[in-house]
């Protein structure tokens, strides 16, 4: 059993986490909340206060930290008695505060790939560049590291795995797909970091194809997709994180990764970018200033924390999965639909927030209570990924299937249970499964409840 959680980082997955720790402190004891600027790490502790999210007793307390200072970061930790490290800050920080878990021995956690600022869209597989070099470090020391589990990557990952052990007899494809149908209001605005989020697009768009690395220019290639809830929406083939280790832990030849642009984003992008305004190199000034470009734009760019009040609309994403079971074609799509305006009314945040801070939280909570505290470094594909999907349809975040079957709430049990219909089902075990806990079930809003309550009472008669 781990206990009391160290969140790296204030911006908006920041905000989320802490709420969502807040709500199960009772399970993760002290919350304590670091970033180099403390009145943003005051201000989500404000946020806590203010919406009732703390359910037990303990410490909820803000800290000033340089992420980048190892020394400081395993001070803070020891101080604070923190056995598992949320880092949710800047990708920048990942080996910096990778290195202090290792040398605390507290369990380390992120939520997406190390960067290094100097690099940008690096050789695949990246996290061979940089994290998986920690491995044998961290399994002498035992510390579980677990990379990459927001959504995308996280979530994902553990559809992915899911899908294989349980749909599928071979996998032939797996195509990961993102779609934000929510609106800002704002001319200009991205859903995270805007220098993450633009480092992502200015180079290299790396593809896993017929089991090799293909690269593309980005917005080359597109495709539309007819997704559940958000519609048809045209999509286009981009780098990210997830295909890095999920190309080498699951054996299937084709991964991609799409996400939905409007025709807006895409023109205001390629002006900047042919400006020369996206670059991570630094430029000087007439007046012998010495400026980074990307680091301007980020400047004058809304905070992505600020939207949230007035997003409207909703998010879906998830994995198609294709190949055969029993001689067959197969197809199945596993799926979270995620609203703004429900985010924001329950921990005061956006839904890009909200998909990528709650799975970080169910993760944390796994390894608190012994289930994924592997004692290594591991991607979340590795892991058992039925515990996870329960958990988070518990916090919030609930998870849907499509296949022949229908549509339906993907309960991982439930599922195996239909794989089987020679057997006769328990309906004890049934009832005893469905029946989640009331009272962690009402801390989430009534419509994040209606899709679990429903599923049961139909499941239970």
């Amino acid at each position: 059993m781990k206990r009391n959680v160290l969140i790296i980082g204030a911006g908006g997955v920041a905000h989320v986490a802490a709420h969502k720790c807040a709500q199960n402190n009772i399970l993760l004891g002290d919350i304590h909340i670091a970033s180099r600027t403390v009145a943003k790490c005051e201000a989500i502790i404000a946020s806590i206060k203010d919406k009732g999210s703390k359910h037990g007793p303990g410490r909820l307390q803000a800290h000033a930290l340089d992420a980048l200072d190892i020394e400081a970061t395993k001070t803070l930790i020891r101080e604070t008695g923190s056995q598992i490290v949320i880092n949710v800050g800047s990708p920048f920080l990942n080996m910096s505060v990778m290195a202090a878990c290792i040398d605390t021995g507290a369990a380390y956690l992120d939520t997406a790939i190390h960067e290094d600022p100097d690099k940008v869209c690096e050789p695949p597989p990246w996290y061979g560049n940089h994290e998986w070099k920690r491995r044998d470090a961290c399994k002498k020391a035992g510390v579980t590291a677990l990379l990459g589990v927001g959504f995308d990557p996280g979530v994902v990952n553990a559809y992915g795995r899911f899908a294989l052990d349980t749909y599928f007899d071979h996998v032939e494809s797996i195509d990961i797909i993102d779609i934000n149908a929510g609106s800002h209001g704002r001319y200009f605005a991205t859903n995270f970091d805007p220098e993450i989020n633009f480092r992502e697009f200015t180079s290299t768009v790396w593809s896993w194809e017929q089991n090799r690395w293909k690269a593309s220019k980005m917005f080359e290639h597109r495709q539309q997709w007819e997704m559940p809830v958000v519609g048809n929406h045209t999509t286009y083939l981009t780098g990210h994180d997830e295909l890095h280790s999920m190309s080498k832990n699951l054996g299937v030849p084709n991964i991609r990764f799409w996400m939905g642009f409007g025709d807006h984003y895409i023109n205001v992008f390629n002006v900047l970018n042919s400006l020369g305004l996206l670059s991570e190199k630094p430029v000087r000034t007439a007046e012998g200033d010495e400026i980074v470009p990307l680091k301007v734009i980020k400047a004058v760019l809304p905070d992505p924390a600020s939207l949230a009040p007035g997003y409207t609309g909703k998010t879906c994403i998830g994995d198609l999965v294709k190949g055969t079971k029993n001689g067959m074609p197969q197809e199945v799509l596993i799926y979270n639909i995620c609203d703004h305006e429900e985010s924001y009314e329950e921990v005061g945040s956006q839904a890009i927030s909200y998909t990528a801070g709650v799975p970080v939280v169910a993760a944390a909570m796994l390894i608190a209570n012994g289930i994924w505290d592997a004692g290594h470094m591991v991607n979340v594909e590795e892991l058992d990924p039925a515990p996870f999907i329960e958990q988070m349809n518990r916090m919030g975040l609930v998870t849907r299937v499509r296949d022949d079957k229908g549509d339906r709430v993907l309960e991982p049990q439930r599922e195996l249970l239909m794989l089987a219909p020679q057997e006769e089902p328990n309906s004890t075990v049934a009832f005893d499964y469905f029946a989640h806990d009331q009272a962690v079930l009402a801390k989430s809003p009534p419509s994040r409840q209606h899709d679990m309550m429903a599923e049961r009472q139909r499941l239970t008669g």
